[in-house]
């Protein structure tokens, strides 16, 4: 019976839980066939509203790690869940509990929380991983995780991690070659979600269909969009799936823009499904594509 049970043991994976689709297809890469992964949220879900299922509680009990942003992105639907997993490999400062922000430069940090200027977050604007250099640190972060939970699967993570980072490094030189044409270009956003990509490659965003982060459009703040945009000679506005894209759509109307869908998540926009390598890619071609039609 025990001659039976060894070989199942050697081949245990570690049972892997993500909040978003970016950090699990990371986890996956750097994993391989190590690890099992399950993201919780859907790559076309609001990352700060994601329904919290019970079904969630269940995979977290069972998890040896969680991969999280932790810089608040997941604040309103992660804690609970995490209290009713009462998995403790998973408690914060534990090798399961994978914060990706660790490392990581957060920018907008407010100097003082002041709810009237909408959904800010106390350690600085969380959607940092449309910078694929803060994807590499993220990446070496969870191999680094990966290999103290897992220290004989570690020189594997550790080739998996140089696979990945390799091929992203060649990617983000091909990148800032296709966007360089447009550096200081004006991109206008529906939420704040994308200063990191901006810095990263140069573009301008921050031109927002919300008033303040969270906050609904209103006619009044559209209208002021509208002719900030004829001002600018903007002409992209960019919208994810779980916002609306119809507040788009009357904003590029009325400036002769075009709408270009875009996601933080692989698989939230169709031809994303592969990865954040290939999520990246589809941004940048893009808005390179949309930022060239005048």
């Amino acid at each position: 019976m025990m001659l039976a049970v060894a070989p199942l043991m050697a081949q245990a994976k570690l049972n892997v839980v993500a909040t978003t689709g970016d950090f699990g297809s990371i986890a996956k890469a750097v994993g391989g066939d190590k690890v099992d992964v399950i993201t919780l949220a859907r790559p076309t879900e609001d990352p700060h509203f994601v329904d919290a299922k019970p079904s969630f509680i269940v995979k977290l009990n069972r998890a040896d790690a969680i991969v999280e942003g932790g810089a608040e992105l997941e604040i309103g639907w992660l804690p609970p869940l995490l209290d009713g997993a009462r998995n403790n490999k998973l408690e914060s400062g534990k090798p399961g509990h994978i914060a990706c922000n660790v490392g990581i430069q957060l920018l907008e940090v407010p100097s003082t929380l002041d709810r009237s200027k909408g959904d800010i977050h106390a350690a600085g604007n969380p959607h940092f991983m449309t910078d694929p250099m803060n994807a590499r640190i993220v990446a070496q972060h969870i191999a680094d995780a990966f290999a103290q939970l897992d220290p004989k699967s570690a020189d594997v993570y550790k080739a998996n991690l140089k696979k990945f980072t390799d091929e992203l490094d060649a990617k983000l030189a091909e990148w800032q070659k296709t966007l360089a044409p447009f550096k200081g270009q004006e991109i206008v956003a529906y939420h704040n979600s994308w200063p990191y990509f901006a810095e990263r490659f140069g573009v301008k965003i921050d031109l927002f269909m919300e008033p303040k982060p969270g906050i609904p459009p209103t006619p009044a703040h559209l209208a002021e969009v509208i002719t900030k945009m004829k001002e600018d000679k903007a002409h992209v506005v960019i919208v994810d799936p779980y916002l609306n894209r119809k507040t788009a759509e009357t904003v590029a109307r009325n400036t002769s823009a075009q709408v270009v869908d875009v996601t933080q998540f692989p698989g939230g926009v169709k031809g994303t499904e592969g990865g954040y390598i290939q999520m990246m890619d589809y941004l940048v071609n893009s808005l390179a594509k949309a930022l060239s039609q005048k």
